[in-house]
């Protein structure tokens, strides 16, 4: 169930006082036909109703009722262009204004909110509850706010707050698929702390960054020759280069914008270049040999994007609006230059959890038997590097995150067999087997999405997209939380890639 009750003033461009009998003929007959559009021929009585109006000089008030198929603020912009088509030729006036003075929505929920109180919501006065039922008071909208389709991402946004109640505290979908054989663990040592004492790392100046002298930078180099000789390239993938920085629109497009902001580091520009202007700034920061905040506030723009916090949505930004030739599919690219930063809360963390890490990204694009094919042919890369290559204890599990299950997306991509698999990795320093976390140290992912976010298309057949994050910190710690960082219980194969070890420094 849903209904509307809408109050709403348009403001003419004159007096529409002497147009009041034109008014009246306009509104009935919308009543009878243009506000019935789009409601099933089997539904009696539906859509939306002009109950009632008033005319005083350049002012109609309106009071519109409606149900789910014709919603009321709809028929107001129907109604808006009617009154413009019939008065204005006659009566030379048009409407200059529209403005909400009232808007009640009344809807049933599939479930009851378990918090109400904390359920709030931007543009709406009050929000209110009877066990499934709710009622909104809408207020502060305008016509381009209506055209743009607010009230529904209102109603949408409701329900996922009330879902999302069901889901705090509850873990992620996780099936196990494959497992590796237990593998004998050369140390039970944390691998940062064990880095730290040789001088293999050092934390970096500010939270969650480090930086890797010569013997972990190969570690992370040779991850990453391996992860593109051995899964890549054989492939077929292909090597692009992105920006660093995302602006705000492509990250709504892929929902990072509302999914990640708390996460996310943020990058702003200068209100200006002129020396001039920032000499009290400079004069300061020489003088007291810091940065004053509050007049560096004063001289920067709000941000207006970010800091790559995965490289797929500027791939997939790049491909807006196109037609990929089928000959062309499916398009297989990776990123391997642009680090990635997410903001992780508390205090610092080992390599396995860090604020800015290096990752190479493959994105592809293409049909779903394409996708489906190419998804079977990447785990066998993977299996392969995993196995035979870095031979670590390993798993592969289904997984389904709690805000991608409370969106109902899940039984979407369950249709079609797509959705994401983890890696994950056991690391002795943390407990047992069966008790301990293991590491997420990489995940393969197929979605509908991101080309119908960004509208990419074919020419025969529609698109499907996906990646999979290749996180060199985090193999490297599935490797060395295993084999240690002493080269003797390094499997050959790696080894051969490593090759011979940098002289790094000796520090007094």
């Amino acid at each position: 169930m849903m209904k509307f009750d809408l109050e709403a003033t348009l403001i003419f461009s004159d007096s529409v006082e002497e147009a009041v009998k034109d008014i009246e003929e306009a509104i009935r007959e919308s009543n009878e036909t243009l506000l019935k559009k789009g409601v099933p021929e089997s539904v009696e009585d539906g859509g939306a109703d002009v109950r009632g109006f008033s005319v005083e000089k350049d002012t109609l008030t309106l009071n519109i009722d409606s149900d789910r198929y014709v919603r009321a603020h709809d028929a107001l912009l129907r109604l808006k262009k009617r009154l413009n088509k019939e008065l204005g030729p006659e009566h030379h006036v048009g409407v200059r204004e529209l403005s909400i003075d009232g808007y009640a929505i009344e809807l049933d929920l599939d479930r009851a909110p378990k918090d109400p109180e904390k359920i709030t919501l931007p543009y709406v006065e009050e929000v209110s509850f009877d066990e499934k039922r709710c009622v909104l008071k809408i207020s502060e909208l305008g016509e381009k706010e209506l055209k743009e389709n607010y009230v529904d991402r209102i109603i949408e946004r409701l329900k996922e707050k009330v879902d999302a109640q069901y889901y705090e505290g509850k873990e992620e979908m996780w099936e196990l698929l494959w497992g590796s054989d237990e593998k004998e663990m050369a140390w039970e040592k944390d691998p940062t702390e064990e880095m730290l004492e040789r001088d293999w790392i050092k934390r970096g100046p500010t939270k969650g960054k480090w930086f890797y002298r010569p013997e972990m930078a190969k570690v992370l180099k040779t991850i990453e020759k391996i992860a593109v000789k051995e899964v890549l390239k054989p492939l077929g993938f292909q090597e692009i280069v992105e920006s660093m920085m995302v602006p705000f629109d492509v990250w709504i497009e892929t929902g990072h914008m509302e999914g990640i902001p708390n996460e996310a580091y943020y990058v702003t520009e200068p209100k200006t270049r002129n020396p001039g202007e920032w000499e009290e700034i400079i004069d300061e920061i020489k003088i007291a040999r810091d940065v004053p905040d509050e007049k560096l506030e004063d001289m920067i723009e709000t941000p207006k994007a970010g800091i790559c916090y995965a490289q797929c949505p500027t791939i997939y930004w790049s491909f807006r609006n196109e037609t990929i030739s089928d000959d062309s599919l499916p398009v297989l690219v990776y990123e391997r230059t642009v680090p990635s930063a997410r903001y992780e809360s508390g205090g610092r963390h080992g390599l396995e959890r860090v604020d800015e890490f290096h990752r190479i990204e493959p994105v592809y694009i293409g049909t779903k038997e394409q996708l489906l094919e190419l998804k079977e042919k990447l785990i066998e890369r993977y299996k392969h590097v995993f196995e035979e290559v870095l031979d670590i204890e390993w798993r592969m599990a289904k997984v389904e995150p709690f805000y991608l299950q409370q969106s109902g997306g899940s039984e979407k991509e369950e249709e079609l067999d797509l959705g994401t698999v983890d890696f994950e990795a056991y690391l002795p320093y943390r407990g047992t087997r069966e008790e301990s976390e293991w590491l997420e140290f990489g995940n393969l992912s197929v979605f509908r999405k991101y080309t119908e976010s960004f509208n990419i298309k074919s020419q025969s057949d529609t698109l499907l997209s996906g990646c999979t994050g290749i996180g060199l910190e985090r193999w490297a710690m599935a490797f060395l939380g295993q084999k240690g960082l002493d080269r003797e219980n390094w499997p050959e194969k790696f080894d051969d890639y490593f090759g011979d070890m940098p002289d790094g420094f000796e520090l007094l």
